[in-house]
C-alpha cells in the first residue's frame, strides 16, 4: 500500500464571475455540440489564442493555479492565508465538490468532510432525525448512526431537546449538533474548515479536543483555518496559499511566522514611540521596545526589553509609573509597575530612562501595543496617559510550543520582570 494518502499535481481552478459554477461542465445538447463543431474552426481563424489559459478578461479569476503537494498517511496538515487564497476552493476540490480546471488529485482511502456543519438539516425534523439524516449524507451506514448516537447526543450536550424540531434551536444549539455528527465520522483521510469556530468558549475548547484526539489516531488530515493558535497546536506541517499560489510549505511554526509577517505585522518598521514637540508638563519623551526579531516582530520565549524615557517637569514623591500591554481585541494582557521608593523622577526634575527586562517572555502569537500611564500613585492625578503605541508582533520564530504549556488565555508564561536603576536620560531622541 502506498504510503501517500493525497497527491496534488499541478493543481488550478477557473472561476467566471457572474456565470454559475458548472457552466464550464454543464452538459450540451446535439444541437449545441454540432453548433460548435461548425463555428470553431471560424472563431479560432478570428482568435487563434482562444483557451482557457489565454483569457485575460476581467470575468475570469483562477482561485488556485499550480497548486503540488503530497500529504503522508496519518499526517496533519495546516493550510492558512487571507480569505479569497483559495483555502476553501482546495478542499472543495479534494471533496469532489467541484472538479478542477487543470491538473490532477488523488486520494487514498475514505475522505470525509467537515466543510460546513450542518449542511442537509431539515428544519421541520427533530434533532434525532436529524442526526440520521446529516449522518447519511456524509457517508455514514445506519448500523454505524445507531452505534454511535448516544455519542453523537452526549456531545452535543443538547440531550433535552434532541426530540424537538431544529427550527426551535437557538443557532448555538443548531452548530453544537452539526458539528458533533461530523466530529464523529471515521474517515481515512479527514477535510476539515474552518469548523472550529462554532458555539460559545467552552464548546470550542471541546471541539478541539476532539480534532485532536482525531489526529492522535492516525487519520490524515487537512485542517483550514484562521485560527493560528488551533493551528500551531494541531499540526507541525503547514501550507501558506497566496492568491491560489502555495506561498510557503514547511514547518507551522515558520509558515505562520512568514503568515504573520506578511499579512498581520502591516507595514510597521520599529516598535517605538517619539512625542510630538511642544508637550507642557510630566511627560513620555519616548519608548521603543527591543524584540529579538526585525521589524517590530518578537519571537515566543526569548528575552525582550521595553524602555522608556520620562521628561519630569513637577516632581512629586508620589509620582508613578506604569505600562500595559494590550492585544489586537483592545483586551489588557500584563500590567507592569515601576515600584521603587527612590526613584529619582520623584525628587528633581529632568529626563530619565527607565528600563524593564523580560528573560522569557511568551505571549499568544499575535499583535500588541502599549498603554502608559504617568500619575500619581494613588491615582489622584493623572498627567499623561498614552494607548495604542509601539506596535508589535509574536511571532513562534520556528519555535514548536510544547503541548503541555498550551492554556486557555491571551498570556502563556512571563517571567518577572526586572526594572533596571533609573538613569538620567543620556540617549540622542533624534536616534528614536
Amino acid at each position: 500500500m502506498s504510503d501517500i494518502a493525497i497527491r496534488v499535481q499541478h493543481l488550478s481552478k477557473l472561476y467566471r464571475i457572474g456565470e454559475s459554477s458548472g457552466a464550464m461542465y454543464s452538459y450540451k445538447s446535439l444541437r449545441d455540440t454540432l453548433t460548435n463543431l461548425f463555428f470553431n474552426p471560424f472563431r479560432r481563424m478570428i482568435n487563434p489564442h482562444s483557451s482557457i489559459r489565454s483569457q485575460k478578461s476581467n470575468d475570469t479569476i483562477w482561485a488556485l493555479k499550480e497548486i503540488s503537494f503530497e500529504v503522508k498517511r496519518g499526517e496533519v496538515i495546516g493550510i492558512i492565508g487571507r480569505n479569497g487564497a483559495g483555502k476553501s476552493t482546495l478542499l472543495k476540490i479534494l471533496s469532489r465538490i467541484t472538479e478542477p480546471t487543470e491538473g490532477s488529485v488523488q486520494i487514498n482511502g475514505r475522505v470525509g468532510s467537515l466543510l460546513e456543519v450542518g449542511t442537509g438539516f431539515h428544519p421541520e425534523l427533530t434533532g434525532r432525525e436529524n442526526i440520521y439524516l446529516n449522518a447519511a449524507i456524509l457517508g455514514m451506514k445506519k448500523q454505524e448512526i445507531e452505534r454511535k448516537f448516544d455519542e453523537i447526543v452526549s456531545f452535543s450536550e443538547i440531550e433535552k431537546f434532541i426530540d424537538t424540531p431544529v427550527k426551535h434551536y437557538s443557532s448555538g444549539m443548531y452548530v453544537r449538533l452539526a458539528f458533533a455528527v461530523a466530529a464523529h465520522l471515521d474517515p481515512e483521510v479527514l477535510l476539515v474548515d474552518e469548523v472550529l469556530a462554532v458555539g460559545d468558549a467552552s464548546f470550542q475548547k471541546k471541539c478541539l479536543g476532539k480534532m485532536e484526539n482525531v489526529a492522535k489516531a492516525g487519520r490524515t488530515v487537512l485542517f483550514v483555518s484562521h485560527n493560528m493558535q488551533a493551528v500551531s497546536q494541531l499540526t507541525k506541517r503547514c501550507l501558506l496559499l497566496m492568491d491560489g499560489e502555495c506561498g510557503s510549505d514547511g514547518p507551522t511554526a515558520d509558515t505562520i511566522q512568514l503568515y504573520n509577517s506578511l499579512f498581520v505585522s502591516g507595514p510597521m518598521s520599529v516598535a517605538s514611540y517619539k512625542a510630538p514637540p511642544g508637550i507642557l508638563g510630566n511627560h513620555l519623551t519616548w519608548a521603543r521596545i527591543r524584540t529579538s526579531g526585525e521589524n517590530g516582530t518578537h519571537h515566543w520565549g526569548k528575552p525582550i526589553a521595553f524602555e522608556f524615557c520620562l521628561e519630569i517637569i513637577e516632581p512629586r514623591s508620589s509620582l508613578c509609573f506604569s505600562f500595559q500591554i494590550v492585544n489586537h481585541l483592545q483586551q489588557p494582557v500584563c500590567h507592569f509597575w515601576l515600584l521603587d521608593a527612590d526613584v529619582p523622577y520623584r525628587s528633581r526634575p529632568g529626563r530619565f530612562h527607565l528600563k524593564c527586562e523580560i528573560s522569557i517572555f511568551r505571549l499568544y502569537m499575535g499583535s500588541y501595543t502599549l498603554t502608559t500611564w504617568l500619575s500619581e500613585k494613588r491615582g489622584d492625578t493623572l498627567f499623561e496617559s498614552l494607548s495604542g503605541i509601539c506596535p508589535f508582533t509574536i511571532t513562534m520564530g520556528g519555535v514548536h510550543r510544547p503541548e503541555y504549556e498550551w492554556v486557555p488565555g491571551v498570556c502563556v508564561y512571563i517571567e518577572d520582570a526586572k526594572w533596571e536603576p533609573v538613569k538620567e536620560e543620556t540617549v540622542d531622541i533624534t536616534e528614536i
